[in-house]
């Protein structure tokens, strides 16, 4: 990718599916960092609930996400 023209960088990188199922995926794990603090009483951090929503929640997210719009996308773990 060239710095030459930024605009079209940026673009590219919106147009990018991974990049789209990575600003999702975010997303989810933001949302479950905001419950899991809440329960908890504290801000629980963004590792914690990375770990957390990883291990409970994202494949039955990913299968949700691929039969929603009928996407392959191939698990990382």
């Amino acid at each position: 990718m060239s710095t030459d023209n930024p605009a079209s960088a940026t673009d590219l990188l919106r147009n990018s599916s991974l990049y789209r199922e990575f600003q999702a995926e975010r997303e989810e794990i933001l949302k479950h960092k905001w419950i899991e603090s809440e329960k908890a009483g504290y801000d629980i951090g963004f590792e914690r609930a990375l770990t957390d929503w990883i291990i409970k929640h994202r494949s039955k997210w990913r299968k949700g996400r691929q039969a929603l719009h009928g996407q392959t996308v191939q698990p990382s773990n």
